[in-house]
């Protein structure tokens, strides 16, 4: 089975980050937050991931070139003009048409079982399943209309009215069938994709309880990495034996003074923080220069950026 991983957007939301980085390359606990899903496919015996590209594409080929993922084939899918996530997978259909195939964000960080979720859906028989999850931010973020295990509504998108406790969590299974709801131009799944199913091949859903994290937004970023990042932490073992990577707080090429006070911080690579500086509850991104006697507290820092929160 393959995979489609979409990570074309420009991460408007965690601006001044991406400025010069793709959002999908921003580290969770040093870890690119693309790399989360993934572990999850590699996980899974995913065969080939196809991800699309465009924001800083140049960035993204040089991360694939450096890292290897042993079993799990890497395709890049540039798009020159960006496609949006409709688009961006119909331009795809070509490398996926051949059965069913999982579809996952690469700023979400779950420990979704992609194994049983497949088998959900293949018992489903419907043209797809969504992956969901349970929040009391429902409402907020965007609630899935559900009855009797079968996605009905998108935010209402159909006027139905359906309200529940649950959001799409970036993350499904499909077969070919979604292609002929998916346009060429710019277009959302949703509004073509997942719509179109559900008013012709069906949508299943497949409950989620587990980890799930949106990195998205500046303050779900910083959330993830310090706040809320136990269960984060407790997959490094596994993520380290089947990609190579790992969440941490402190990276092993980060240059800290003794003299220096870090408390309860994430440190990224070819970081420097010098005697006298103090760092707390604070992400450091890749290449952050903590200057000598500089006070960092409650904020995301990049080189020549600093974000209180």
């Amino acid at each position: 089975m393959n995979a489609f991983v979409l990570a074309a957007g420009f991460g408007t939301r965690l601006q001044p980050l991406t400025d010069s980085i793709p959002k999908p390359l921003v580290p969770v606990l040093n870890v690119p937050s693309l790399c989360y899903s993934l572990f999850l496919l590699k996980a899974a015996g995913i065969r080939k991931a196809i991800i699309n590209i465009h924001h800083h594409p140049e960035s993204l080929q040089r991360f694939f070139d450096q890292h290897d993922f042993g079993s799990l084939e890497i395709v890049l899918s540039e798009e020159r003009e960006i496609l949006g996530t409709g688009g961006g997978l119909k331009k795809c259909e070509h490398l996926l048409d051949d059965g069913d195939f999982v579809l996952i964000n690469s700023d979400i960080i779950s420990d979704i079982d992609l194994t049983t979720m497949i088998a959900a859906h293949r018992r489903s028989g419907c043209g797809g399943t969504l992956a969901l999850h349970e929040t009391p931010m429902a409402a907020e973020i965007g609630q899935i209309g559900v009855r009797d295990g079968r996605v009905l509504d998108l935010r209402n998108q159909r006027g139905t009215g359906l309200l529940s406790p649950f959001i799409y969590t970036g993350t499904g299974v499909f077969t070919p069938e979604i292609f002929r709801h998916l346009k060429a131009e710019f277009s959302g799944i949703v509004e073509t994709g997942f719509l179109g199913l559900v008013d012709n091949e069906g949508l299943a859903s497949f409950e989620h309880r587990g980890l799930w994290q949106d990195i998205g937004t500046l303050p779900n970023f910083y959330r993830a990495n310090l706040d809320d990042n136990l269960r984060i932490l407790q997959l490094a073992e596994r993520m380290k034996s089947a990609i190579g990577l790992f969440p941490g707080m402190i990276s092993d090429d980060a240059s800290i003074s003794p003299d220096a006070r870090v408390e309860n911080s994430v440190v990224g690579a070819n970081c420097a923080i010098s005697a006298g500086a103090v760092v707390e509850h604070s992400v450091l991104l890749p290449g952050t220069v903590i200057e000598h006697g500089e006070t960092l507290r409650n904020a995301i820092a990049a080189p020549g950026i600093r974000i209180p929160l």
